[in-house]
């Protein structure tokens, strides 16, 4: 990968630069800083430090004469100065090897010990060009290195936004490869939304991934789209302050941390039934399929059509089936619930069709207590938006997916959509949304069933798996109704569900 250079000219901006790499730092990650006496190394390191602490005025005292400055922050950082070690023995007992397993390390005069930096390191070799002036050069790691360099192009992004010099925190982010941070401009928070383009995975079906089959967005455009539509229409979705689609970069703005769940992450019941209401106005307006972007572009809302709620439905198969019922499901069980869901998603064709949000439950609505009615519901979720059944986003709060419902409040939840919905227009079915609501909570649960194994197996995070006992009970009242009759019985005796 082609070296970074970049210039710092003062103490502070050679600060905001160890700030900009400390936003991209993992556990593991080893950062070797080079350079004479008084080149700037600390000031790189503390900077660093202070970021990963969150505090500007964190004590980062030099570890010239402990050797190693350890600090609990996040990720956990180890602080080494080589200068005056005697080599790799001391420096294995100095524990660094311990500090990479739990977290990053910095370390000032590596050339005290490595005869070359190791391969797993980025190496900062920092130069002087006058009083002020600091020439940086990075090199070594490609994965650190790609990281850094986004990092520096979200700092140019703000910058060219009016934001120059701007604090930024990071904040946690989702199953998803987006990535999240909080800023504070001219007294109000903005969120910068770090979303580079994905590229395609591997293809699973007639040439085409996984992503595409199931319509999920593959870069921003997706976001700014629905983000115009749903303001337009008068609904509370975040302000778009400033935006790069190119790069996947948006500066947005931060409706609060205020949920609908409480401090014990209990529903709380009136606004779970305000979500609702949000859901019944929101369905009452006609969508069409494409958004013209202020920008000029246009956007096309996919349909949920058959082959994304079949290739949905199919990660039971491939990952919740194999972990559950520890045997391998057989060509002719999985012919059969393919043709099962064929069945289904062909019945949900004639029933109400609007836009679908997709991710409409507790993480992703903000509670505006200043706002009154649906204004007190603020969406910021919402890029794989299609158009759908209505029934779907119903079910992903009536049975939200990260809190327990109860029974009696997803009855509650269903009974108000409807109550509202039928004030709204006579022609409303009611028999057609409750066959509607079955099948889509049932094929989200079946799809969410396998999605939490798959957090764990392949990407590596099994708090997810916290999340399927839940899943488990919805699914099996959803179960309930007829039309799902043949899917129950598949579930018992194949996944002895």
């Amino acid at each position: 990968m082609t070296p970074l250079k970049p210039i710092t000219r003062s103490e502070t901006e050679t600060t905001r630069l160890g700030n900009d790499i400390a936003m991209v730092l993992k556990p593991g990650d080893m950062i070797c800083l080079s350079g004479d006496l008084g080149v700037g190394k600390s000031v790189l390191a503390r900077g660093i430090i202070r970021q990963l602490a969150g505090q500007d005025d964190f004590e980062v005292p030099s570890p010239t004469y402990t050797l190693c400055q350890t600090y609990e922050t996040s990720p956990a950082v180890a602080h080494f100065d080589l200068y005056r070690i005697s080599g790799m023995d001391e420096l294995e007992e100095l524990g660094l090897e311990d500090a990479l397993e739990t977290g990053c390390a910095l370390i000032e005069w590596p050339e005290q010990c490595f005869e070359t930096i190791p391969e797993e390191a980025l190496h900062i070799e920092i130069s002087q060009k006058d009083e002020t002036e600091r020439h940086l050069t990075f090199t070594g790691n490609a994965e650190i290195l790609s990281r850094i360099k986004r990092s520096l192009l979200i700092r140019e992004f703000l910058e060219e936004a009016g934001c120059k010099g701007i604090q930024r925190r990071p904040m946690s982010g989702d199953a998803s490869a987006r990535s999240y941070e909080l800023i504070t401009h001219r007294g109000d928070e903005l969120l910068v939304m770090n979303a580079p383009a994905l590229p395609d995975g591997p293809p699973i079906k007639d040439g085409k991934p996984y992503s595409r089959i199931a319509h999920l967005a593959e870069d921003v455009t997706a976001f700014v789209a629905i983000d115009e539509l749903i303001r337009k229409k008068g609904f509370a979705a975040p302000k778009i302050k400033s935006q790069d689609l190119d790069e996947g970069l948006l500066l947005i703005e931060h409706f609060g941390n205020d949920f609908i769940i409480d401090a014990d992450r209990v529903p709380i019941a009136e606004r779970y039934m305000a979500s609702i209401e949000f859901l019944a106005k929101l369905h009452a307006h006609s969508f069409g399929s494409k958004v013209k972007l202020a920008s000029g572009q246009s956007y096309q809302i996919p349909a949920y059509d058959e082959e994304a709620i079949l290739i949905e439905a199919d990660l039971l198969l491939q990952w919740y089936a194999p972990a559950h019922s520890k045997t391998d499901i057989t060509n002719e069980q999985a012919d059969v619930f393919v043709n099962i869901w064929r069945k289904l998603a062909n019945r949900i064709k004639d029933h109400e069709q609007t836009l679908v949000l997709r991710d409409f439950h507790s993480p992703n609505i903000i509670w505006r207590d200043q706002e009154s009615g649906t204004d007190r519901i603020g969406v910021i979720d919402f890029q794989d938006a299609v158009i759908g059944p209505a029934s779907y986003d119903v079910a992903s709060l009536a049975q939200d997916a990260r809190v327990d419902v109860s029974e009696e409040l997803e009855t509650q939840l269903v009974n108000h959509y409807i109550k509202c919905r039928k004030s709204d227009t006579s022609e409303f079915n009611e028999q057609a949304f409750l066959e509607s609501y079955a099948i889509m909570a049932t094929q989200r649960a079946t799809k969410l069933l396998g999605i939490f194994i798959r957090l764990d197996k392949r990407d590596g995070k099994p708090t997810y798996l916290q999340h399927l006992p839940r899943t488990q009970t919805y699914i099996k009242r959803s179960l309930r109704h007829p039309i799902l009759n043949e899917y129950r019985e598949w579930l018992e005796s194949v996944i002895k569900l």
